[in-house]
């Protein structure tokens, strides 16, 4: 017999960040929408170092984290796993053999991982900066080094304006000016240019928008922070002194290998070169002077979105909202054909194993923006509107998602791509859905549809209309025998009951 569901007060989340130097796993106990913290596990797996050779992740790393994973797994057993986010980042993106790889994440964590995209990992960095923060409504510039990327936000309250990834992190500056381990003024001077090098096409835009505090989180701001806390204890912040100091200890020093510094972990100190250069350019480039180091990072910002889903205020649906505005979608349109598509789904769900939230919810996004091509033209408008839904930042979805729903939005009319990657079962059968519900109301009629029934029959659908229904309405009869000569190809009889 299974337990009985935890009542809400005791309820448990957690958020898991696959980084690129650390894993980093935080567990909460959420009540009315706020958190606390009950757990925090951290191991240093530096996925990155698995891709120095190539956009591959080496046997090696990924048995490394495999096994930190399986003692992950330990922590988050008893937790539902909509209550559970594991999300992979800068490493994750790049790697181009990490199918297999998150596929035995998946199956080890008895969750799906999301690799997010780096403005959507800046948008729950900013989420998690600003929980930790009070909310005093000044400006913020957030900036977080990570082992592979750098994420700058601009904002405000807890809604970020604007965010960049930079494929620059502690790691990766560090292997390619400091590979040697010499710690040489020659070695930070390049690395510092590498990273105003890199920050260049973003500067102007963030020193005109102005902030009123900068906030740095994750790890190399952090152990700067300690590090300064020892050398110079009458400093509160980071401060372009404070990184000079730093950095002559570090030259004193001349090799990584010798490096102990009162706060530095012996771990960090492997990495910390890189993340004090990128942190020195971001200085330089954006005119800081000082800096406050924050404990709230990713981790934070995902348990926080997670909350928002789970009590109804889902971010992706704000995006998907401000989409249909964007492209002057017509919303009443919009609004029928997802809810006959999702009427149509209710029937189909569980003989096509589509019982999933997730298949729900891609269905109904679809569905609201299955027009969005039209904006830039009606003739292949499907078209448009899946390379848009490709290509477009959209805040709140994992790249799988983003890629899901491009998918349906290209496939909802016509025949089906034959140029593309073979969708799953799964978002090959939300496609059938939504082309029939798009298809029901190609006459745009505001009057109801009657109930149509529907039935699975191995490969075969069965539509079963009012009598007489067909008759009054004969392109839609017509439509339908077109649409069954397309599914056909799948292969997968449409059969009309008249």
């Amino acid at each position: 017999m299974a337990d009985p569901p935890l009542p809400p007060k005791d309820r448990q989340l957690a958020a898991l960040d696959l980084g690129s130097n650390s894993f980093h796993l935080l567990v909460a106990q959420e009540s009315n929408g706020r958190i606390q913290v009950i757990d925090k596990i951290k191991e240093t797996v530096r996925l990155a170092d698995g891709l120095l050779e190539g956009d591959e992740l080496t046997p090696e790393v990924m048995e490394r984290a495999l096994d930190c994973l399986n003692r992950f797994s330990q922590r988050l057993r008893g937790l539902q796993p909509h209550d559970v986010r594991v999300v992979g980042t800068n490493s994750l993106r790049r790697a181009r053999n990490s199918k297999k790889f998150l596929q035995d994440v998946e199956q080890i964590l008895n969750s799906k991982v999301e690799v997010i995209s780096g403005r959507e990992e800046a948008r729950l960095i900013y989420l998690g900066v600003s929980h930790s923060l009070e909310d005093n409504f000044d400006r913020r510039l957030v900036v977080d080094i990570g082992g592979g990327s750098t994420e700058i936000v601009l904002g405000r309250s807890f809604h970020a304006e604007i965010t960049e990834s930079l494929h620059l992190g502690c790691v990766s500056m560090t292997h390619r000016c400091f590979g040697d381990g010499r710690l040489r003024s020659g070695h930070f001077k390049k690395a510092i240019e590498l990273a105003r090098q890199e920050l260049e096409p973003f500067v102007h835009r963030y020193l005109d928008s102005g902030w009123d505090t900068a906030i740095g989180a994750s790890g190399t701001v952090l152990a700067i922070s300690e590090i300064l806390l020892s050398l110079r204890p009458e400093e509160e912040s980071i401060t372009r002194a404070g990184l000079d100091a730093i950095r002559k200890v570090m030259v004193d020093a001349k090799h990584i290998d010798n490096l102990s510094i009162p706060g530095l972990d012996p771990e960090r100190a492997q990495i910390l070169p890189g993340g004090l250069a990128i942190l020195c350019g971001l200085f330089e480039s954006l005119n800081i002077d000082n800096m406050q180091a924050s404990s709230g990072a990713l981790r934070e910002g995902l348990l926080y979105d997670l909350i928002g889903r789970v009590h109804d205020q889902d971010v992706r649906e704000n995006s998907v909202r401000d989409l249909a505005g964007r492209y002057h979608i017509d919303s009443s349109h919009a609004r029928r054909v997802r809810e006959s598509a999702i009427e149509l789904l209710a029937q189909v769900a569980t003989a096509w194993d589509l019982t999933d939230s997730r298949d729900k919810l891609l269905l109904g996004w679809a569905a609201d923006l299955h027009e969005i091509g039209m904006d830039i033209a009606h003739s292949q408008y499907h078209k448009h509107g899946g390379y848009l839904l490709q290509n477009m930042e959209l805040p709140g979805f994992s790249r799988l998602d983003q890629s899901d729903l491009a998918t349906l939005v290209r496939s909802h009319r016509r025949k089906f791509p034959a140029d593309e990657e073979k969708p799953t079962e799964s978002l090959a059968r939300l496609v059938i859905v939504l082309r029939l519900a798009v298809l029901l109301h190609r006459s745009r009629d505001s009057e109801p549809l009657p109930h149509i029934d529907v039935q699975i029959k191995n490969e075969k659908i069965l539509l079963r209309f009012p009598q007489d229904w067909l008759a009054g309405h004969p392109l839609t009869k017509l439509d339908l025998e077109q649409e069954a000569q397309h599914l056909s190809e799948l292969p997968l009889v449409l059969k009309i009951d008249k």
